[in-house]
């Protein structure tokens, strides 16, 4: 693969290889409406496994780059470059996904993104396209700014936890760890963004809260919001290679985003709803966090 990575092992193979495809979509390698290769190709080329290659396109689908039908092979049906305009009309069934509006604030020359969820996962991923983006001259911002709030993990938790025995805190470990792996990618490729001057100013900020997230919060440049509940779930997770425990668990991936817009009008329902989800924030960042 020649997508360009700023550190050793570039995460995972899935990674790698979305990452990839991503970047292709990005610099029209694979225009929209285009067909990708087939997954035969993807594989020879790339060097890795069938399941490797299907699993990122089925990450591509999911965040709405890509469909695929059965027997057709997989089509590009939006692109990263994506203006703010373009991003608020990007639904999948009907569904908002993070992608295009990730995508339109980093086509700002000042970013500003403010972000309240239970792990670091989702953004992580998002930033390393945004990275890609940056890397492949297609935007350039001069700036970056980004808050975010992770739960305290000292205490307990309602959720993620093993459903019959609130005392077990193997979820709440494995949360950790999850939420410290991908905070620390995603500070690595801020850094990067930085230290190569692709970025000149870069200001990120992690606080953590005495607060279980009932919602994932992103708040983007101060005009627009994407919001969405979060639905606990019994799950099955493996603990180890001879256990697997029901859990209580927040479905994050499946999560429905809803998108409000500031206007001019200080009245409307997207005026509104933006500046009060902008004092909420900054009210537990200031009040509740450390």
């Amino acid at each position: 693969m020649n997508g360009q990575q700023p550190r050793g092992g570039g995460g995972n193979k899935v990674q790698q290889v979305a990452d990839e495809l991503r970047r292709r979509v990005t610099d029209g390698t694979y225009p929209l409406q285009s067909s990708l290769p087939s997954q035969r190709d993807l594989v020879d080329e790339l060097g890795v496994s069938r399941e490797t290659v299907k699993r990122a396109l089925r990450e591509l689908e999911d965040e709405g780059w890509i469909a695929t039908r059965p027997n057709s092979g997989s089509r590009v049906i939006k692109t990263q470059r994506i203006h703010t305009s373009a991003a608020r009309a990007g639904r999948l069934g009907g569904v908002v996904t993070l992608g295009p509006f990730i995508g339109g604030a980093f086509e700002q020359e000042e970013v500003t993104l403010d972000v309240y969820t239970l792990t670091s996962e989702t953004l992580d991923k998002h930033i390393r396209v945004q990275m890609e983006r940056i890397q492949n001259g297609l935007i350039a911002p001069r700036s970056i700014t980004l808050r975010m709030l992770l739960p305290d993990l000292t205490g307990p938790l309602p959720y993620p936890r093993v459903k019959d025995d609130p005392e077990d805190l193997r979820m709440r470990d494995r949360l950790r760890t999850i939420t410290e792996l991908y905070t620390a990618s995603l500070l690595e490729t801020l850094d990067y963004l930085r230290t190569e001057n692709l970025v000149p100013s870069v200001d990120v900020r992690i606080r953590h809260t005495p607060l279980t997230p009932a919602f994932k919060l992103y708040l983007f440049n101060d005009a627009e919001v994407l919001h969405g509940m979060y639905e606990i779930v019994e799950r099955p997770v493996s603990l180890g290679p001879d256990e697997t425990i029901t859990a209580l668990d927040a479905l994050g991936l499946g999560t429905t985003l809803t998108h409000h817009e500031k206007t001019e009008d200080p009245a409307a329902p997207g005026s509104v709803f933006v500046d009060g989800m902008r004092k909420w924030f900054d009210s537990v960042w200031n009040q509740l966090s450390a």
